[in-house]
């Protein structure tokens, strides 16, 4: 386990990436994909008025889909008294075992997990409902939505979840949590959805459906189902002081994992599209300091320049108040719509300008064709290669210097990555972004980076 804040902690396993595969099922729109949406019946929801809810159905369907994670890696522990005296690094190596649980969608073995809960793994073995194991090959990886893929080549047809349509879900609606713990063989709880587009994430990325049914450490990566057993989100989170159940639990929606699980199998990597504007959600407060009526919606503070809402005709100022028919109230809601898209998709943005309503439809680009300058600096985001080669996970490459102020130091700073901005992570340019935008141009900055030989330096730039 991890606690990622006192408040909100994710369930710490394992695991490491890869990437590959094919494609099985063609869809109506033409893309390949392994995800079967299912318009079966599995179960009913009966009213409350006397009569009791009927869960077996959607559970007897569901605990064949979910399995067992287990997560086998292998660290080296050092030992500091024979560095000291001996000078010497060597240490021994010892394995450690997570475990989590997963969700098996498409017949022939694709299974979908957090990404937390095969971290670092150098071994994988997945366990079915039926007791049969079987070792696990890791197709890829989303470190951001906490959505892993993996693959069994199992020796006969697997059960496996569909997926429903998680935008259609509603707040109050019964929903099942089904996970496969510690290799117990499946275990479900109950409960309801008790909020849409839950963000715990500062980059502002996320989009969790928030549910009171009990899902404990060991539960990660397991399935949220609706009465009808069909797959609404990935179990992923818990919100607890104490590292067990305590109130919510948060799933990453189906439609997002879906779009995920599509990105890896046909392009072995996630494809983010982006709006391309910033602001935030509306209430009496806010509308109120910028001076207007109206009290929901997402206020555009910035078009970022070459974005689909900047070609569209999108200005500061404008209202968002929905996406195609989703209805935008927060950023969490913009974001979650979008993060089911890809680039080059249309997206019909209806918002209110000058008190009139007006719809124009956006071309979302991709999010690595958009950069962000900075007191003279030009950033991008990194690519694998930077990882690999500097060994991060993390960072913003600076693409070019234009500030004449910084000329002289051009060929110091094109190409370093930074790392930190204020002591603040450079997730990515969107995070660096919004954090310097937040911060004003008239402020100095502390920028930690690492130059083009390794070494990590630290600059301030006024």
């Amino acid at each position: 386990m991890k606690q990622l804040s006192s408040l909100f902690l994710v369930s710490l396993l394992s695991g490491a990436t890869t990437l590959g595969a094919y494609k099985l099922f063609i869809e109506k729109d033409n893309r390949n994909s392994i995800v079967t949406t299912s318009s079966n019946s599995f179960g009913r929801t009966v009213g409350l008025n006397g009569e009791t809810v009927d869960f077996t159905s959607a559970a007897e369907n569901a605990v064949h889909s979910v399995v067992h994670v287990k997560n086998v890696s292998v660290r080296t522990v050092y030992n500091p008294i024979l560095e000291y005296f001996y000078g010497t690094r060597g240490g021994q190596q010892q394995e450690q075992v997570g475990t989590g649980s997963g969700v098996i969608i498409s017949e022939d073995g694709y299974i979908v997990t957090n990404n937390h809960v095969i971290k670092d793994a150098t071994e994988l073995e997945v366990t079915l409902n039926n007791n049969k194991s079987y070792k696990a090959k890791l197709i890829g990886t989303d470190s951001k939505m906490d959505i892993a893929l993996l693959k069994i080549d199992a020796d006969e047809k697997l059960p496996y979840s569909a997926f429903a349509d998680s935008d259609a879900v509603k707040v109050g609606e019964w929903v099942l949590a089904v996970g496969n713990p510690y290799n117990l063989n499946s275990t479900v709880t109950a409960g309801i959805v008790s909020a849409k587009a839950r963000n715990l994430d500062t980059r502002g990325i996320q989009s969790f459906i928030q549910t009171d049914a009990a899902v404990n450490p060991g539960n990660s990566g397991g399935a949220l189902v609706n009465t009808r057993g069909e797959l609404i989100g990935i179990n992923t989170m818990i919100s607890s002081p104490t590292g067990s159940y305590a109130g919510y639990s948060f799933a990453v929606p189906s439609n997002i994992t879906r779009k995920i699980i599509e990105d890896l199998m046909e392009f072995g990597n996630v494809q983010r599209g982006i709006l391309g504007v910033e602001g935030g959600e509306l209430n009496s407060k806010v509308s109120q300091e910028i001076g207007i009526d109206d009290t929901e919606g997402f206020y555009v503070e910035k078009v970022t320049k070459n974005s689909g809402a900047e070609k569209a005709g999108l200005k500061t100022g404008d209202i968002i108040k929905k996406l195609d028919n989703q209805k935008v109230s927060s950023y969490a809601e913009l974001s979650g719509y979008i993060n089911s898209k890809r680039p080059d998709d249309k997206v019909q943005v209806t918002f209110v300008r000058d008190g009139k309503i007006k719809v124009v439809p956006v071309t979302l680009v991709k999010k690595e064709l958009i950069n962000t300058e900075f007191k003279g600096l030009e950033l991008e985001d990194i690519e694998a290669s930077d990882k690999k080669k500097y060994r991060i996970d993390y960072g913003v490459k600076i693409k070019d210097v234009t500030s004449d102020a910084l000329k002289p130091y051009y060929d110091q700073l094109k190409g370093n990555i930074i790392l930190k901005v204020d002591n603040q992570k450079a997730t990515d340019v969107e995070t660096v972004s919004a954090f310097l935008n937040r911060k004003g141009e008239d402020k100095s900055v502390n920028i930690q980076m690492i130059n083009r030989l390794g070494q990590v330096m630290q600059i301030i730039i006024q």
